[in-house]
């Protein structure tokens, strides 16, 4: 278990380390780690795109509040977990790789008193699993204190940002190896000149690019903040309960007591009472005086469509739409756009559940549940690895024979994005006696990779990206395939379409792409040196992607005119010259050159200190 503090500069230190479920800290300030116990672990567990929360409420345990919201939000990330408490004077930040049941226990929480807390549990969809790069991230304020920050989302202008910080990072030399993009957001935060972190945040978020929902704060203050197309959800909400401690706005509950979530039901869990969605380009300050609004760029939203398939949890709203009443709906418009004869609908829990209810409503074939899940395995389309996926199917889920043998079975689920669980699903119903298994998918082929902070950042991972529908129904061995319309996914979620991202499903991006942040990956800041180092990195995992993709096959002579070219890649401007590199080559090549030394400033180093020393 792992522990950092920081104290405002003349403040006394007001937290011991304290020992965790895994038994290790760590100071921020200095990065030295120790080990309290032999039982120290790493489990970096199953994971999904990540969740924030945050609080504010003198007098309460913002600690256990932060916890349970936290909890709540588990189904977002499920690779780390972390919250940083402050007091007025001091920020303590307490984070470690595994679930929140697992890297919080009593004692740890018990010691971590304040007023308000920045949480968040982890997906690694930018730096690699580990602690470093777990969250809240935490930066030395220029002018004195600290900075903790939760973010969900991607950037992607990571390089340009990471430019723009350059040597004026005051942790650089502190033993601080995080490599992500929401490090680099505190670092810019941190760093910055302004005498107020209000005034950093807003000079530094018009400059940000891509998908960001933060929830941040100083010592004192709770901030939230969302891109300009709030492509991730980001909501409000009010403690009623909280003690009066300081007299601020009843607008704000007492005490100037809020709450800030990635979902509605995380709000749920804590008591607090939902106001509204945090706007895009909205900065929201909460303090003693309650909440204020502060606007650092117009609006322009384009809301991630893919939340309502499967990445909020049902019992949550989104844009004042219910995501269990779109996916009952969306099961209707299937049932009518792909009806099929059959004896019984089943759904793959627990994400095709809705979908499977409006489906058997909307055909008048009966619902049942012909598939038992694990509830201790977690979710198979996030976990880091393939071999961990598929192993991971065959542990999720088991048939039930006697309700399925004999029968023609409708399989409902939310999304094919891999198709491991599909193909390992139909083979478990055969083996068990179905005798027809149709497939149906409340949501459009999965075509096009994801740079805004959702597990497939590579076209060569979706198997619906160059194959139509009946080569994937070959290749799962189903009898029959479809997938519900684009248009009748949008229906459903009664969303105008102008301001939805289904970048995924159509290839539009909201947000204009650059060649780094196509080519980058997740692991960008931990193999990007400086100048011709990063162009070298570059290059070579272009080269490594583009040879893989050539089969074993003579190269012909385009292929050798284009890998001279990667040949003679210098700069990062000349990236912008291979014109004959395809979009499909040019998706995240990073785990090609993951591991690979960077010659410039020594093996790893990355601009700004921002990767690892």
């Amino acid at each position: 278990m792992t522990k950092g503090t920081a104290a405002a500069p003349g403040a006394e230190e007001k937290h011991p380390p304290a020992r965790g479920a895994n038994g290790r800290y760590r100071d921020i300030q200095t990065g030295d780690a120790a080990t309290w116990e032999d039982d120290l672990r790493d489990a970096a567990g199953p994971q999904d795109a990540c969740g924030v929360f945050g609080v504010r409420a003198p007098g309460e345990d913002v600690a256990n509040l932060t916890y349970y919201g936290l909890y709540a939000l588990q189904h977002r990330g499920q690779e780390a977990a972390g919250m940083a408490v402050a007091d007025g004077r001091a920020i303590v930040v307490f984070k470690e790789l595994g679930l929140v049941a697992q890297v919080f226990d009593e004692r740890t929480l018990s010691s971590l008193s304040g007023h308000l807390a920045v949480g968040h549990t982890r997906y690694s969809t930018t730096g690699s699993s580990t602690w470093e790069n777990a969250q809240p991230s935490y930066r030395t304020a220029r002018l004195g204190g600290g900075v903790a920050l939760a973010h969900n989302g991607n950037l992607t202008n990571i390089l340009e940002l990471a430019d723009e910080l350059g040597d004026h990072d005051v942790d650089r030399d502190a033993g601080m190896r995080a490599t992500t993009d929401s490090d680099l957001i505190t670092a810019l935060l941190a760093n910055h000149p302004g005498p107020t972190l209000t005034e950093a945040a807003l000079d530094v978020l018009p400059r940000l690019r891509g998908a960001f929902s933060l929830v941040f704060s100083d010592a004192s203050t709770l901030y939230a903040a969302r891109d300009t197309h709030g492509i991730h959800p980001l909501v409000l909400g009010r403690l009623d309960g909280a003690s009066a401690a300081d007299g601020a706005s009843p607008a704000a509950g007492p005490g100037g007591a809020g709450g800030v979530a990635s979902e509605t039901w995380a709000l749920d869990i804590v008591g607090a009472t939902f106001v509204r969605e945090v706007e895009p380009g909205e900065l929201v300050v909460i303090d003693a005086d309650g909440p204020r609004s502060l606007r650092f760029a117009p609006a322009d939203r384009h809301g991630c469509l893919f939340e309502f398939v499967y990445l909020a949890r049902p019992d949550t709203t989104i844009s004042g739409r219910s995501v269990h009443a779109t996916r009952v709906e969306v099961g209707r418009v299937l049932a009518r756009e792909a009806p099929v004869d059959a004896d019984l609908v089943i759904p793959v829990p627990q994400s095709g559940v809705p979908a499977a209810v409006g489906y058997a409503e909307a055909s008048g074939i009966p619902f049942g549940e012909g598939l038992v899940k694990n509830s201790y395995v977690g979710r198979t389309f996030i976990q880091p690895s393939q071999t961990i996926r598929q192993r991971g199917i065959r542990l999720k889920l088991n048939p039930l024979r006697e309700v399925i043998e004999g029968r023609r079975l409708v399989v409902v689920d939310d999304s094919i994005v891999r198709g491991n669980t599909q193909r390992a699903l139909v083979r478990m119903l055969r083996e068990a006696g179905a005798a027809e298994v149709h497939i149906r998918i409340s949501s459009p082929p999965v075509r096009w990779p994801c740079f805004y902070g959702i597990d497939f950042a590579t076209k060569a991972e979706l198997i619906a990206s160059g194959a139509g529908v009946e080569q994937v129904r070959e290749s799962l061995g189903a009898d029959s395939l479809a997938y519900v319309s684009l248009d009748g996914l949008v229906a459903a979620s009664r969303q105008p379409a102008n301001e939805l991202c289904r970048a995924c499903f159509d290839g539009v991006y909201p947000v204009p792409l650059s060649d780094s942040a196509r080519m980058g990956g997740k692991d960008t800041l931990e193999t990007m040196g400086s100048g011709a180092a990063t162009a070298a990195a570059l290059a070579e995992a272009l080269r490594r992607k583009f040879v893989a993709g050539m089969n074993g096959a003579d190269p012909s002579p385009d292929d050798l005119d284009q890998l001279a070219g990667l040949e003679a890649l210098e700069t990062i401007e000349d990236l912008g010259g291979l014109d004959r590199i395809g979009e499909a080559d040019l998706a995240d090549p990073s785990s090609a050159a993951t591991g690979s030394t960077v010659p410039a400033g020594g093996p790893g180093v990355t601009p700004a200190g921002c990767g690892r020393p």
